[in-house]
């Protein structure tokens, strides 16, 4: 327990200086007075390449934020996390995403049992079926074998395996087609079914309780579609299969218990891609391919626990994230990948990060006084610069932005992929020096528009670069995001493992359900907008 608020620490107050410092400092002096500044400030680990040269920030700026994230305890912190250790304290619970990832022949214990000997069972379960179904083995009711593969689940059961299947298309079983439906609104799910055959159709549904409202209302439809069509009730233990730890009611549905596939309350559903949670992923790309993902996902891990700070990827990140929260004013922070296939990349990190840090009380229940977790967003390159782009450049907001580039491309059409990377490289380059009123001046521009076409520049970016997309990739930049959070976490003294925040919305919307259907008006108990917009709806309806 800390003894003294965050913002009285020595720590704190030295960069509260060192902002103060470096106020009129721009990226043109520190790169011209530091002529070795971009080959010190960049870092190398799990085949990924980190340049942060393009940061607002000086070596001693770096030294005193490393020391903040010591005098938090960060190393002490991932030590607990990784040895399981109950550091979900709201909920009592150990925090082991890096379990399921791990590839050395190592025990972790929670409560005096060694959980790797269950996580290694349920990934040979899920190896087993994942080729069964891709092989042809696996059969439907009617003898057809499966050409369809939905998931359905919403949050941490959802983001993370849709973002890597898109990540990982060109890995996956193209004959194959899988789909993901999250949303309650039916129409998520109506038009994922248009065009399959229920015979040729299976469904994967993710819930540890097998009770979470949006997922089970789908599931329970997408059940009606397919007796609809086949007629028999034990079609449904060929056509679906369960992720959770309810075996009552995964049974009670319909499904094989047998073809129930585990996890642990020590796995958060935003970290839970690495679990039974990706078996969708798995049935996509292949057993061989989800190995490799986790063996990314693992050298990320063992990175963050070894390397020292200021060596220390997911630190350096996570240290120059608080830099620009909570010492320069920003509120956002844009992630921007240069691949296609990374297009639901900022989505995942979304729930990550604000799902994670979007606390307003800390670990000793006091209300903070300072900037938790940033707004999280971003879209591919080159789409972001024909959209938002300009007011990162040119906006009144101060906007952090990672860029993540690819050396090679998994389709080398023509000049596509250089002309992608020209831009990648060219929109950091950009957004750091800007354009000065004289350079404008001496391309001829004249008068009133010199203004407009002036770029301050000064505006962060870190560039992270790999190889090429592949499945080792994947996993080390998801995990080297989700260790920059839980950094992040540390230093603002919040519990970044539970989610208290989602509660209420659930427990008012199951209220108001009952007051939607219901024929005869009920007796309305809310706030007068919310009675009125019932009304409203009800009226619309016909109710």
């Amino acid at each position: 327990m800390h003894t003294k608020p965050l913002i009285d620490t020595v720590a704190w107050r030295n960069l509260v200086r060192q902002a103060a410092n470096l106020k009129n400092v721009t990226l043109r002096d520190l790169f011209a007075d530091d002529p070795a500044r971009a080959n010190d400030m960049c870092l190398e680990a799990c085949g990924l390449f980190l340049d942060y040269s393009k940061n607002l920030i000086d070596r001693q700026t770096l030294m005193q934020l490393l020391a903040l994230a010591e005098s938090q305890g960060v190393c002490g912190a991932a030590e607990r996390m990784f040895r399981g250790d109950r550091i979900n304290e709201t909920e009592n619970r150990a925090v082991l995403h890096t379990a399921l990832r791990e590839r050395r022949d190592v025990a972790i214990c929670v409560d005096g049992e060694d959980v790797m000997p269950a996580v290694r069972a349920v990934l040979d379960q899920m190896g087993v079926f994942s080729d069964a179904v891709r092989s042809g083995a696996w059969l439907g009711h009617t003898g057809k074998r499966v050409r369809n593969v939905i998931n359905i689940g919403i949050g941490g059961s959802d983001l993370g395996p849709a973002m890597a299947y898109e990540a990982l298309k060109p890995y996956s079983q193209r004959d194959l087609q899988v789909k993901f439906v999250s949303n309650v609104d039916g129409t998520h799910l109506v038009e994922a079914l248009v065009g399959l055959d229920p015979a040729e159709t299976l469904f994967v549904v993710v819930s540890k309780t097998f009770t979470t409202q949006e997922t089970m209302t789908n599931a329970q439809s997408a059940r009606a579609w397919l007796l609809d069509a086949l007629g028999d009730e034990a079609a449904v233990a060929r056509h679906f299969v369960a992720v959770s730890t309810n075996t009552e009611a995964v049974a009670a549905f319909g499904i094989d218990p047998a073809n129930m596939f585990v996890f642990w309350d020590w796995v958060g559903g935003r970290y839970s891609m690495c679990s039974a949670v990706g078996l969708t992923l798995m049935l996509a790309i292949g057993n061989e391919n989800f190995s490799r993902m986790l063996d990314g996902f693992h050298a990320m891990d063992r990175h963050f626990i070894e390397a020292p700070l200021e060596e220390n990827m997911p630190v350096l990140l996570a240290v120059l994230g608080v830099w620009y929260n909570n010492f320069l004013g920003a509120q956002t922070h844009a992630v921007l990948p240069y691949d296609q296939y990374l297009a639901r990349f900022a989505a995942h990190l979304q729930q990550m990060d604000m799902e994670s840090n979007g606390k307003y009380v800390d670990q000793d229940g006091h209300c903070v006084n300072w900037q938790t977790g940033p707004v999280i967003w971003g879209e591919p390159g080159t789409n972001g610069q024909h959209a938002f782009y300009q007011l990162i450049h040119q906006g009144t907001k101060l906007i952090s932005a990672d860029f993540i580039g690819f050396c090679q491309s998994q389709h080398p059409i023509g000049d596509h992929h250089d002309k992608l990377l020209a831009n990648f490289l060219a929109q950091t380059e950009a957004l750091a020096f800007g354009k000065t009123r004289d350079e404008v001046e001496r391309e001829g521009v004249k008068g009133t528009l010199v203004p407009h076409k002036v770029f301050t520049g000064n505006r962060p970016t870190n560039t992270i670069l790999a190889d090429k997309l592949t499945p080792e990739v994947l996993g080390a930049l998801t995990a080297l995001y989700e260790h920059k959070v839980f950094v992040q976490g540390v230093i603002w003294h919040v519990f970044s493992f539970d989610q208290w925040g989602v509660e209420l919305g659930k427990a008012l919307a199951g209220k108001i359900l009952p007051e939607l259907l219901t024929v005869d008006e009920p007796a309305l108990e809310h706030d007068g907008s919310t009675n009125a917009l019932i009304r409203r709806i009800r009226a619309a309806r016909g109710r």
